[in-house]
């Protein structure tokens, strides 16, 4: 296995747009790195750099120490498993596997031994002799996985592997994904615009937004200081809420002015919030961070609790079994979600306060890619 290096990568198409800009990452050997972003970010155009399928407009791309910008790509010595699988249709599953073996002129028995070792890895023993059309979407993509492995490449590139399996085959692969990493040590650069996959996979998450790096980190530290807007309301189901505001200060303590409603702001961002004073700001606060008062005390002042509460009407309510999300619309007409127990009664129109837990909440800057200011 062996490291992979990318210097300042840059790809322009036809001169024109720019699907990848000034892209800097470094994968250690061994590690599952997960790129991940919307559709059209640039992050399949980064994957297919490395694999020397597209050629970039300016950077250095190194695997291990070796630059290969201008080596072709079966001279990288990387596996990539695409979308489609790309299985030969006339060929059975051992045929599929050893193919690219077999274009290396190794001998039979080696190419047995690794078909074999690499078919009891992934559970494909009784399915050697298949053609593809005779498996599923699942199987199919373990033989793509297993032609991958049976090469022991540097390196694998796994480009949106799971994307055409249903939700509960995605799981049950992505699964079986992260036990074959653990049990091969590979290092893996896996593509996907799915955030669950991004979260539960890597070791440590690339965020991509239009052809750029948002943020690099493990996914708890994504999660939960993430560096901008963007990277804040890509992570998360449901997304984090957003409300649009104004900092205030009273007594010395910075608050969130929104509209009537006034959140007190952690202490901790009081120095770094000085510059903000009467600004236009976004507060950001998960779903789970917000929690209902019964819609009895919603015209009630209850004491101690005026404070760090946001006045709101249902505007839906979606059972989810293990939680209800309710979906609400604020006096200023921002609309947000909150989690609830799966049982609690509420009914569209009904008046509520959201507490909001202050401890939990962030502070961005304007725009799509507004800073935290907890980075300031």
């Amino acid at each position: 296995m062996a490291r992979v290096t990318l210097e300042n990568l840059t790809k322009v198409f036809d001169g024109k747009v720019t699907a990848v800009s000034d892209f800097s990452l470094a994968i250690a050997d061994r590690e599952f790195m997960v790129i991940v972003g919307p559709s059209g970010c640039g992050k399949t155009t980064t994957l297919r750099m490395i694999a020397g399928l597209e050629k970039p407009t300016s950077g250095n791309i190194y695997i291990g120490d070796t630059l290969v910008n201008d080596v072709r790509p079966r001279g990288r010595d990387v596996a990539m498993v695409f979308q489609n699988y790309a299985l030969y249709p006339h060929m059975t599953v051992y045929q599929n596997m050893a193919f690219a073996l077999r274009m290396r002129n190794l001998p039979g028995t080696e190419i047995k031994s690794r078909v074999e070792e690499a078919a009891r890895l992934l559970g494909l023993e009784r399915l050697l002799n298949r053609k593809p059309k005779a498996l599923s979407g699942g199987q199919r993509q373990r033989v793509a996985v297993g032609r991958a492995i049976v090469r022991n490449p540097r390196a694998f590139l796994f480009d949106e592997p799971l994307s055409n399996l249903d939700a509960k085959l995605r799981t049950s692969t992505r699964s079986e994904l992260k036990a074959l990493h653990h049990k091969l040590g590979a290092t893996s650069i896996y593509v996907t615009h799915d955030q669950v996959e991004a979260m539960t996979l890597g070791d440590r998450i690339c965020v991509m937004y239009n052809g750029a790096v948002q943020q690099v980190a493990g996914p708890t530290e994504v999660y939960e200081r993430p560096v901008n807007r963007f990277v804040a309301g890509f992570l998360g189901a449901p997304p984090m809420n957003f409300f649009t505001g104004s900092v205030k200060f009273e007594n010395d303590t910075a608050c969130f002015i929104l509209g009537n409603d006034t959140v007190v702001l952690p202490q901790c961002l009081r120095t770094a919030l000085a510059d903000y004073r009467d600004k236009e700001m976004v507060l950001g606060v998960r779903p789970q961070n917000l929690s209902l008062q019964p819609p009895h005390l919603a015209s009630q002042e209850v004491v101690g609790e005026a404070a760090n509460t946001i006045s709101a009407t249902v505007s839906a309510v979606e059972p989810l079994g293990v939680r209800t999300d309710v979906c609400l619309t604020n006096d200023t007409g921002q609309r947000f979600i909150v989690n609830i127990e799966p049982h609690t009664k509420l009914n569209v129109n009904d008046v509520v306060k959201v507490h909001v837990d202050a401890d939990k909440t962030h502070v961005f800057e304007p725009g799509q890619t507004g800073k935290s200011i907890a980075y300031s």
